[in-house]
């Protein structure tokens, strides 16, 4: 299964990272490869100053070795090795009117010191962050989450928006990071769905993601915008930084396993302001996108 899932995501990043470069035509992705000393390594491809994509991120990696103690204490096990794979992204779009996006699809095993599997599961998601919100794109990206889903299983999206819409809530602002998506994690082998099960599934989610994303950037990345739009969308990022920071899982597990810093924090925007206090004009969009963030909302 790791073996099978691995070659998946090296074929989806290059299709992703060829639909952006074509898209954006002028920067290119910058590839590093890399190798992580306990074991593994990764292909991280990395996109700055685009005539659309001020800076993007799609790296794959597959990391094995002994589970660190501060991950053995979190998932209460003693003296395991492990192997993830997975593909993460995260695309900020040069124009206020394009939202950034972020997605990922992970593999995990964990071996007893014979070597044998004792755990396996799968995970991941993709979710939309706009700074000035179009309802349409929104629609059109959910709609297209849940038709992968409902391919699969006619629960999964009522279940796993809703999990998106839990995860990406930044509880120190009491607001969501963006208009969500799908969020899943632990997805392990059960009577109704096997390993196998659980792959087709994640594969068909992955594959849905250019034409979750793409459609939405075509549409808004040739709109006008000032000065001060540019400043609010600096503002939002602060917000998306301050998640990924202090709140994601993957960011943590990154960090507490040796994981490549430059890959981790390649997520963070390369402009963003925080401003003290600020709050939006009474009645603006930017006011509206706040009030949508405070409540999450059924878009299809």
């Amino acid at each position: 299964m790791k073996d099978t899932f691995y070659t998946y995501i090296e074929t989806l990043q290059n299709q992703i990272t060829s639909k952006l470069e074509e898209i954006d035509g002028s920067a290119k992705f910058r590839e590093d490869v890399w190798e992580r000393p306990e074991g593994g390594g990764g292909r991280s491809r990395v996109i700055e100053n685009g005539k659309v994509f001020e800076k993007g991120g799609v790296n794959i990696s597959a990391v094995h070795g002994a589970l660190p103690e501060s991950m053995q204490n979190y998932f209460g096990v003693e003296d395991a090795d492990f192997f993830a794979c997975g593909l993460s992204l995260v695309i900020h779009p040069k124009s206020p009117m394009v939202p950034t996006v972020h997605a990922n699809w992970r593999y995990f095993e964990m071996y007893d010191k014979e070597g044998n599997i004792v755990d396996q599961w799968f995970g991941g998601g993709q979710d939309l962050t706009p700074y000035y919100l179009f309802d349409e794109d929104a629609a059109h990206f959910h709609s297209i989450c849940k038709r992968a889903c409902d391919n699969n299983n006619p629960t999964f999206y009522q279940e796993y928006k809703k999990r998106c819409d839990s995860y990406f809530w930044n509880a120190h602002r009491d607001e969501a990071r963006g208009v969500g998506g799908l969020f899943f994690d632990y997805c392990k082998a059960t009577e109704e769905m096997k390993m196998q099960d659980w792959y087709d599934f994640v594969v068909e989610v992955g594959n849905s993601f250019l034409e979750a994303y793409i459609p939405i950037v075509l549409k808004r990345k040739e709109l006008p915008y000032t000065d001060e739009q540019r400043e609010w969308q600096e503002i939002r990022r602060g917000r998306y930084v301050e998640f990924n920071l202090v709140h994601d899982k993957g960011t943590l597990f990154g960090l507490k396993t040796n994981g490549r810093i430059e890959s981790i924090l390649m997520s963070l925007p390369p402009h963003v302001q925080w401003r003290y206090d600020h709050h939006p004009e009474k009645g603006s969009e930017e006011e509206r996108l706040l009030k949508i963030l405070q409540s999450p909302k059924e878009w299809v």
